[in-house]
Parts: structure tokens; sequence; C-alpha cells
């Protein structure tokens, strides 16, 4: 069985930790002794219990993030990957990984940002939707709800007989599916045979199906397969659930309870951390008098609280958040008046990873930005220009390996280069320890989309 391990999504509810560029799967929010573990890496480790091989679906972005997670995994054999220019849902993202297996391969569909706490019970789970998806049955997973939940789609069933799909329900609706007994929270799990699910795909949303198809066909297929963003777009948004499981004669259910949540919001990631005697998640760099049921997220600076209760404070070098809990549900509001004034916060955090490193912004203001860049080992900056803005490069430590216009000259410690408006340049790390250097930026614009790519060996456009 091949699980389909779903990285979609931006998680902005639990902004600012959770960003496009380190969505919240990537955030290693788990920490045991020395060892701090991701979403992500829960799931791979989760699955590699019941599944022979890995297909992972992310967005082009998150590729190098999902290869760095995984090294410490030490998985017997590298998983294909799947990398969307753009999303499109998961229909599409499924159908795309279902196209590249043989029509009897059976696949396990999850997402990458849920935590499932009862190993053993996911496995029985697992094992009872294996045995019905061999049976040429379309099934998916229905957590069993210990409180009424608005947030979540809900299934009702007898047995594994699926009566119906319902929408996200008010509170009093939810309390009544609790009540009934055999309403089921909808996971976004699912297990079935490659091709019974590409039949029905074809069967019940057509367009969608030949639009994968045609993308499928499209794409580059080496060491990862890359989807062309016109073939992407050409491919109709939408869900499983819209797309095929609600049209379906063939849909199962198993319900199953296994401590399953989405850690959608900063409630529930509350409910899942470690806290001390008085409800406080624990956290070193926090001081609390009287204070209780906080949630506290922040090592970076201390974080003294004084007679309040039920707090969310989410401390990061750039942003700030305080809101009592309950209140989760507004943190997309933020998000979106952000990205209406045009700015980076929704994206990128201080520190941002790219597939040569990392660059942290030490100060931005009008007309200039200085940054601290890390360029790992054997690894190098794409070919590229900016329209805006010149930059000065002052080597820490390392060797830098420096392409100006149509000149090429190592770069050592406390030496320095510099690039004008608009001339070509390349960073190169051609050493064997971190590269570390300053650049200052000076122009009319310090953006990130001013960087024209001329080449790159990430496949960045």
């Amino acid at each position: 069985m091949i699980n389909v391990l779903l990285c979609g999504g931006s998680g902005t509810r639990l902004w600012p930790i959770s960003r496009t560029l380190l969505p919240k799967q990537f955030v290693p929010f788990f920490h045991d002794g020395f060892k701090s573990e991701s979403l992500f890496q829960k799931t791979v480790e989760r699955n590699r219990a019941v599944c022979d091989d890995f297909v992972i679906v992310s967005n082009q972005e998150q590729y190098f993030l999902a290869l760095d997670q995984m090294a410490p995994l030490n998985l017997a054999k590298r998983p294909q990957f799947i990398l969307e220019p753009v999303g499109r849902n998961t229909a599409p993202a499924i159908a795309l990984a279902c196209l590249g297996m043989e029509a009897d391969t059976l696949v396990l569909v999850t997402p990458s940002d849920h935590l499932i706490k009862d190993q053993r019970a996911y496995q029985h789970a697992v094992a009872q939707a294996r045995a019905l998806a061999e049976q040429n049955q379309l099934v998916t997973f229905g957590i069993t709800p210990h409180y009424a939940e608005t947030g979540f789609g809900y299934i009702e069933a007898d047995g594994n007989k699926v009566l119906s799909f319902k929408e996200k329900p008010d509170a009093t609706t939810a309390q009544s599916y609790v009540d009934q007994g055999n309403y089921f929270w909808n996971s976004g799990m699912f297990c079935f045979k490659a091709g019974v699910f590409l039949q029905e795909l074809q069967t019940h949303a057509p367009e969608l199906y030949a639009g994968c198809v045609s993308a499928y066909e499209a794409s580059d297929k080496g060491e990862f397969m890359r989807i062309p963003m016109q073939a992407m777009l050409a491919i109709p948004e939408d869900s499983i659930d819209y797309a095929v499981m609600e049209k379906s004669q063939s849909v199962k259910v198993v319900p199953s309870d296994i401590r399953w949540s989405d850690v959608g919001s900063f409630e529930a990631l509350s409910e899942e951390l470690p806290k001390d005697a008085d409800g406080n998640t624990q956290n070193d760099q926090s001081l609390l008098l009287n204070a209780r049921n906080n949630l506290i997220i922040g090592d970076e600076r201390l974080i003294a609280l004084i007679d309040v209760d039920n707090l969310m404070v989410i401390d990061s070098a750039d942003a700030l958040l305080i809101a009592p809990k309950g209140s989760g549900q507004k943190i997309k509001q933020v998000v979106e008046q952000l990205k209406a004034k045009g700015s980076e916060l929704p994206a990128v955090h201080q520190t941002a990873h790219r597939p040569w490193g990392t660059y942290t912004v030490l100060e931005s203001a009008d007309k200039y930005k200085i940054k601290r860049i890390v360029v790992k080992p054997g690894k190098r900056l794409s070919l590229q220009k900016h329209l805006h803005r010149s930059e000065h490069w002052v080597v820490v430590s390392g060797t830098a390996t420096v392409t100006v216009g149509d000149k090429t000259q190592l770069v050592r410690p406390n030496e320095s280069t510099y690039i004008p408006i608009g001339e070509v340049h390349r960073l190169e790390n051609n050493g064997r320890l971190d590269l570390v250097l300053i650049e200052a930026q000076v122009g009319e614009y310090t953006g990130e989309d001013d960087i024209i790519r001329l080449e790159d060996i990430y496949g960045r456009s």
C-alpha cells in the first residue's frame, strides 16, 4: 500500500507561527527531550508502519522543507514527489498521484498536518479500510466525535454504510449529531485502489479527470514530477468529497476512535501540548504570576504573564499575537488584512528557508534591507538580477564563489563584493562548511519578488 501524503494548505489559523513558506505541518511543535518533531514527520512515522512507500504531493516551494525533514527519518526508499505550482484542492492532487500507479495499487490518502495519538487503534482502522478497499470500495475514515464541533463536516453512517455527508453545522445541529451517535467527523483520510478512484472520478467529474490526465502527460518526470503552471490552472478546482465521495455509490466509512486532531487552531494545539499545574503550556522563556490556562508559544525572549487567564500569546521574531482562547478563528481575518496591505508577514518568517539554505531579515526600512544569508555546502543560488536594488555582500565565514557579470571570484571572510542594479549575478558555496554572509540591499524597492531568475537548478521561475 502506498501513502499519498498531501502537503497543501497554508495553515493561516496558526499565524504567525505557520506561514505560506513554512506551513503548520513543517513547524516542530512537539518536543521530547532533545528531539523536536513536526506534524509532517509524525505522519510519515505513523504511516511507515502500514505502507510500503510514499508519494508526497506538495507545493513546489515546500519540496526542500519536506526533503530536509525526511532525512532524519531514515526511510529505506526515497519517496516520490509531485510538485504543484499552485493548489487545485484535494481531488486533483490525489488524481495526479494515482495516475502514476498500477490500477490495483492500494492507496492510503492522508493529510500531513493531522495528529493521531492512538497508533494501535489507527492501524486497526487502516486494516479495516484496506479490506474494504480490496473489494473495490472507496473508503473514508469517520472520527468518533467527543464533543460538538462546528468546524468539521460530518458523515452519517450505519456501520460501514455511508448514509449522507453533512456540511459544517451550527452548534445546535452539531450537538444533535453527537447525541444521535451515528455521526462522525469527516477526517479527510481515504483508502482505495488507484484505478477504482480514477474510474469514479472520470464518471462523476469528467472535466476534472481530463484536466488531470493532460497535466500528468505534460509534466516533467525525473527526480520528481513537476506539473506545468498552465496545465495545473486548467484543472477545475474541487475537493475529493465534492468531486467523488458524495456522488459515488461505492463509498464506505470506517468509524475510528484514534485520538485524532486536525490541529486546525491554537485552541486545538493547546490541547496537545504539555502543561504545568496551572494549565499553562510549558515554556522555558516564560514567567507566570497568578496566570492560568494560557497558551504560550515563543522562545526568543522572555514572556511574562500576570493575573491573566485563558490567553493565547504567540510570539515570533517579527509578529506578536495576543488573543483570548475562543477567538482563534478570527486569525484568518488578520492574515487577510495583512495580505490586502501587501505585507510579506503571511508568507514568510523573518528567517526564510530556501533550497540552498536560509536568509534572516535583520533590518528592513524604506529603501534598504539587511539580511544574514546562510548557504549550505555544495549549494548555489539562481543566476539572477534585480531591477530595483543593488546588493553589497560581506562574507562572515566560509568561502563564497561569486559571479558578477562575466567574472567569477572567491570572496573570503571579511572580504566583500558589490552587485549593481540590473547586473546578472550568482552566489555559490563550493566548500564543506556553511557559508555565512551579510547582505545589504539598497534601492527603491527591496521586496522578495524583485528577482529575475535566468537559470535555476531547483526549477524555480
